[in-house]
């Protein structure tokens, strides 16, 4: 197989990971199959010279054989350091440990290659596939969210560093969405402290949400609980500016609804103070964000 056609499956294999990425499917090929996965390359040998290891790897990858596609490009890596065919196999060996769900294998491979390959044509889609081994690992807001915070971290590197790479539109959906999950994580806290009626823990935590994630859709029961909370302390000001400033961005929302509804069984009504906190954060956001 000639150098052309290494760098065309090189770019498809590219291609067909953002696909994957996009519609959530799991299949790289169509019809390939892993199981058994055998080296159909036959050769069993990875001392042969870097070239005809990275296409037998190519080969497998191809027909749906991770894990013998990736003992081919590991061996390229072991046997042909800082060579070009290593510098292409520590591509694919990231590629191949993150569809093998070895994610933090893959972070640590995409990790050394940025470090040594950062500004080849490569560099944006090694360090999409570090964002993409973080978010696969982002668990539910219950539990530690430090995944979340380093997809943000990954991603954004992507859509700073690489702005006109193919694979933005789907970095800024997984900031989106690590980003809601960090909230989400402030929420939980925060309703916890309010229910014990740690009414200013639960406050920092609001305030975190609606300072630090305005666009996220966790704004809206933040404002609502700050309104909760700060009516509870008899902090009455601070407890309408919130209501307001909920109702001017979100007036068809449940939680105003039943914040309009609180306030007014103390016989009082949404009313802004411009020099609050909560007014000077509302207009980072406004309804729809």
């Amino acid at each position: 197989m000639n150098e052309a056609r290494s760098v065309g499956m090189l770019k498809a294999a590219r291609i067909m990971l953002v696909s994957v990425a996009l519609v959530g499917t799991g299949a790289l090929v169509t019809g390939c199959q892993t199981d058994p996965d055998i080296d159909i390359t036959k050769l069993g040998v990875e001392t042969d010279p870097p070239e005809t290891l990275y296409n037998q790897g190519l080969a497998n990858l191809r027909a749906g054989n991770i894990n013998e596609a990736g003992r081919k490009f590991d061996a390229i890596d072991r046997q042909h350091p800082f060579s070009e065919w290593a510098r292409k196999a520590l591509v694919m060996s990231t590629f191949t440990k993150y569809r093998q769900g070895k994610y933090d294998d893959a972070i640590t491979a995409g990790t050394r290659y940025m470090n040594q390959y950062g500004r080849t044509p490569d560099a944006a889609y090694v360090q999409y596939l570090i964002g993409l081994s973080y978010s696969k690992q982002i668990v539910d807001v219950t539990q530690d969210q430090r995944a979340a915070a380093r997809t943000i971290e990954a991603m954004l590197k992507v859509v700073n560093d690489y702005p006109d790479s193919e694979y933005v539109e789907d970095a800024q959906a997984k900031i989106r969405f690590a980003r809601d999950q960090l909230a989400g994580k402030e929420m939980q806290i925060g309703r916890y402290y309010l229910e014990r009626k740690e009414y200013l823990a639960a406050i920092s935590r609001f305030r975190t949400v609606v300072e630090q994630f305005p666009t996220t859709n966790q704004v809206e029961e933040a404002l609502a609980r700050l309104v909760e909370a700060y009516y509870a302390m008899g902090i009455v000001p601070e407890a309408q500016t919130a209501a307001a400033v909920l109702g001017h961005n979100y007036p068809d929302s449940q939680w105003y609804a039943d914040s309009y509804k609180l306030l007014q069984s103390g016989g009082v009504q949404p009313r802004e103070n411009s020099g609050s906190w909560i007014s000077r954060a509302g207009k980072l956001f406004g309804a729809g964000t």
